[in-house]
């Protein structure tokens, strides 16, 4: 080991060669520990405050299964995969600090190390090419493109500052060109579209859920980060029971249907809301508006769990899950979404932010022809 009283770069417990900076994984995750890779093929995630070590652990292992958390579950310590950690890591200097204090501040970091021996490598590789090869044809046949990257804003430009009545009017008008410029101006901007979902309108909520995820979807282009904050904030929204959750669902829906590319891991955890009634029905519409670009995610996930509410009292819910199972085109289903063909209760769903009147068998019809055709 290389540690002793100098603060040194931080080393690979494998090789002990010595290792760069984490650096967030392309796809944004829950959990967002920062990663890295060894030459010699161990990979490592780095837990700053050190109070998160169980969760770091975890992500390591999965990010070096190829992101593939049933091959993650299956592998056996020694048998599959080694681990190691250097403690005393401090992420703004980039060095483990044996004296576990810099410049007047504590240092608790943690650099945590997976390396899977060369078989189940071999296997995780497989996996992610799978993966990338799925997510390829998906892309290839998804109804909406990703946004290319959004043009660099002028750095001499006069910068715009957001407030509550300007962005409140430009969300209304449905104006994305503005308020993207005005995200790269003003971080708050974010923030204040978020304020806009306490409505009691249940259209206003959807209009505005709708605004947030094609703003989110140009700006992660060059700033994912403020995206995912904003994710997390969302999450953190819907689990606090002090606080109202209206639009927060929609609103994460919108947001990994533009860009599943980036936030898609974030679909999973959706699923944690269908036990609710007061989620339930927005969460089937969110994974609804995933699935119609990423089918592939929703079959990631224990969806076969929902498939007992294409029976529920909820003509809406009833609905939803039909449009729901079109889109995955599920033929696991197919018997329970053709029974829906005669179900002529009217509702109203939203597209775009927009209401839509429609039937039950409406939405059951087209399913069926999806299902049917994604068959042959």
């Amino acid at each position: 080991m290389k540690k002793g009283k100098n603060n040194v770069k931080p080393w690979c417990p494998f090789c002990g060669v010595d290792v760069g900076r984490t650096r967030d994984a392309v796809q944004r995750k829950m959990t967002e520990f920062p990663v890295g890779s060894c030459d010699c093929g161990a990979v490592y995630v780095c837990d700053a405050t050190g109070h998160n070590v169980g969760a770091a652990m975890v992500e390591c292992l999965v990010y070096a299964s190829g992101d593939d958390w049933d091959l993650a579950w299956e592998l056996i310590p020694e048998d599959d995969y080694l681990t190691g950690r250097i403690d005393d890591y401090d992420e703004v200097t980039h060095k483990v600090v044996p004296a576990r204090e810099l410049d007047g501040r504590w240092v608790r970091g943690v650099l945590y190390f997976v390396r899977l021996h060369r078989n189940v490598v071999e296997i995780a590789e497989r996996v992610r090419q799978k993966q990338d090869s799925a997510q390829t044809s998906e892309a290839a046949g998804a109804a909406s493109v990703p946004p290319a990257i959004e043009p660099a804003r002028d750095p001499k430009r006069k910068k715009k500052r957001a407030d509550k009545k300007v962005v409140g009017e430009l969300a209304a008008s449905g104006d994305i060109d503005s308020l993207v410029d005005l995200c790269f101006d003003d971080r708050r901007t974010l923030r204040f579209l978020q304020r806009l979902l306490y409505e009691p309108d249940e259209a206003g909520r959807f209009h505005t859920a709708w605004v947030i995820g094609q703003v989110c979807a140009r700006l992660s282009s060059r700033e994912p980060g403020p995206v995912a904050d904003l994710l997390h904030r969302l999450f953190e929204a819907c689990t606090d029971s002090a606080a109202t959750n209206w639009g927060m669902i929609e609103t994460i829906g919108s947001i990994i249907s533009a860009r599943p590319d980036i936030y898609g891991a974030f679909t999973r955890h959706l699923l944690n809301f269908m036990g609710e009634e007061t989620t339930r029905q927005h969460v089937i519409w969110a994974l609804g508006e995933i699935a119609e670009n990423r089918p592939d995610l929703i079959r990631k996930t224990p969806f076969y769990s929902t498939f007992h509410f294409l029976g529920h009292d909820d003509p809406v819910i009833r609905g939803l899950m039909a449009r729901l199972m079109g889109h995955i085109k599920a033929s696991e289903a197919l018997f329970q979404v053709m029974a829906l063909q005669d179900d002529q209760h009217e509702i109203t769903i939203y597209d775009k932010g927009r209401p839509v009147r429609t039937t039950v068998a409406q939405l059951a019809i087209r399913a069926v022809e999806m299902i049917q055709n994604g068959r042959e």
